[in-house]
């Protein structure tokens, strides 16, 4: 019966569901449920803490008790909730069950629900569940000596609160270094709270007169707090004053060295964390590999134009230069599958962009990337034309040759200002001048006409090129191969356009538009 409830549960979609959507609510920081709910718990532990100070020196009202019992269904329901969240005990009974069928030996049926308890009695006593628990017990009538206790409840404060959450990780990674500080402490408060009291309890007009009286003494000085209710009044007693204030100083700084390197640690952790919750955040989004002065231009414009991104790069420079453009960035080898994995490459990123320097490091990035993503779009740099083909090969979408590019630009426009004032624009992003693609619609006025009769100039545009599949043009020079089509860059004035050609401007955005505007109303006309 045990083993079929457990598969049953195994099994079960819906509970399956139902787990997993508590889990969201309760545990999972970066569920937008989780958040409703911290403040919702927040603003009930504060609300029963004030009904506790305001029955210190009012009646107890019937509205008080009712919100009272409210509070205790709530807590005692979160505190069910986290129990049963806490491990699954079907999964450790099919554990037994399924080793004991592979070694066809008896279910140690006891031993199973043994560990079912010990993994339950494992949560109960971590400090949370104890807080948890302690907040509860003291509102049921059997409990009511423990009311004092309810005080505990600001102590789940400590779950909702981030920047608690960093203190109590920094205390739990730095114990060996406190637990070190900590015996020295207690080590300087033993010998100087025995010493002192042996030196003043029989000194004339001494005020030490037990040893409680010296180990407060010791603390009190340690601290450096100084009240001035106690002071040493003979020579031994002032030279282990002298000695305490030193250790005191001493511990003090310790303890703060160890307080801000922590913090320094946690703070690192923090931002990873920030970043990977903004990724999730996003619908869709471009992941920027290298951030020199290629992935700066490309991330500026995205930015302009509203889209979201990552940047990844390894070095520290450049990532300073991220974080103080306040871009999402990721300080890792982006060649790592555990990078781009982690960097959402197939939970929301529609492209990756490699735009390092380095072909080899764009080489390992494409791999990489094309290995865990076989469907997305990969855009790569290629600042050798040798690396081109093995770019294609590790399986870029489409390679980018930018000094190649600009070569042939310097050298085509040659004595061109507007032109090259055209190309200007696009690359210092000036708002007006844009650069578009047009398509050659079958019937518009474009299809079977020669480059010459279009007359661009008049037009204010400026041919960059045509991006054509059509063999018929395989012909003409200055054509590089993208995939199953071809770039025709700066083409003759008798090349002849086709259906399904793509036209590569320049120009302001009025022209760009009122041309594309004249080529579909050319083809409304010819259908007509």
């Amino acid at each position: 019966m045990i083993v079929k409830f457990a598969y049953l549960l195994k099994n079960s979609p819906r509970y399956q569901n139902v787990k997993h959507f508590f889990f969201n609510v309760l545990e999972n920081p970066n569920s937008r449920y989780n958040g409703y709910v911290a403040f919702f718990i927040v603003s009930m532990v504060l609300l029963s803490v004030f009904f506790l100070i305001h029955e210190i020196d009012h009646e107890i009202t019937e509205l008080s008790k009712k919100l009272e019992q409210a509070i205790l269904v709530i807590f005692t329901i979160e505190y069910l909730l986290r129990f049963w969240l806490a491990s699954n005990s079907h999964e450790i009974i099919l554990t037994h069950y399924e080793k004991s069928k592979y070694l066809n030996t008896r279910f140690p049926v006891f031993l199973a629900l043994k560990e079912v308890i010990i993994a339950k009695l494992r949560y109960m006593i971590t400090p949370m569940a104890i807080i948890d628990l302690l907040a509860i017990l003291p509102s049921y009538e059997t409990f009511r000596f423990l009311r004092v206790f309810m005080v505990f409840r600001l102590l789940k404060l400590f779950r909702h609160f981030q920047s608690i959450k960093v203190f109590i990780n920094i205390l739990a990674n730095k114990r060996f270094e406190l637990y070190t500080l900590g015996i020295f402490l207690g080590f300087l408060i033993f010998i100087g709270g025995i010493v002192s009291y042996l030196f003043e309890s029989h000194a004339e007009g001494g005020q030490i007169k037990n040893l409680f009286d010296g180990f407060y003494w010791t603390i009190v000085t340690l601290a450096t707090v100084g009240y001035g209710d106690i002071a040493p009044h003979s020579t031994g007693g002032r030279m282990v004053a002298i000695v305490l204030i030193f250790g005191g100083i001493g511990v003090l700084s310790f303890f703060t060295s160890i307080m801000v390197s922590g913090f320094s640690e946690e703070i690192k952790h923090l931002r990873e964390n920030r970043t990977y919750t903004e990724i999730k955040r996003f619908k869709s989004f471009i992941i920027i590999c290298g951030f020199g002065r290629v992935g700066q231009h490309i991330a500026k414009q995205l930015t302009k134009d509203k889209l979201d991104f990552i940047v990844i790069d390894s070095l520290q420079e450049n990532i300073d230069k991220a974080e103080e453009l306040k871009y999402t960035y990721i300080h890792a080898d982006a060649s790592k599958n555990g990078v781009l994995a982690t960097a959402g490459i197939n939970n929301g990123a529609s492209s990756v962009l490699c735009v390092t320097d380095d072909d080899v490091m764009n080489v390992y990035v494409t791999l990489t990337a094309r290995h865990l993503n076989s469907g997305i779009n990969i855009i790569t740099r290629a600042n050798n034309i040798e690396n081109v083909k093995k770019l294609y090969q590790a399986g870029a979408s489409n390679v980018i040759r930018p000094f190649e590019i600009a070569g042939m630009v310097a050298a085509e426009y040659v004595g061109q200002p507007v032109a090259f004032e055209a190309i200007l624009g696009i690359i210092n992003a000036e708002k007006d001048i844009v650069m578009e693609t047009l398509k050659v619609e079958l019937g518009s006025i474009l299809e079977c006409t020669e480059i010459s009769s279009v007359n661009f100039l008049e037009r204010k545009l400026i041919l960059l090129g045509v991006v054509s599949a059509n063999p018929e043009h395989r012909i003409h020079q200055n054509s590089y191969e993208i995939k199953n089509q071809h770039f025709y860059f700066n083409p003759p004035e008798h090349f002849i356009l086709r259906a399904d050609d793509l036209l590569v401007v320049l120009g302001r955005k009025m022209s760009v538009e009122y041309f594309r505007g004249q080529i579909e109303k050319s083809r409304g006309m010819r259908k007509q």
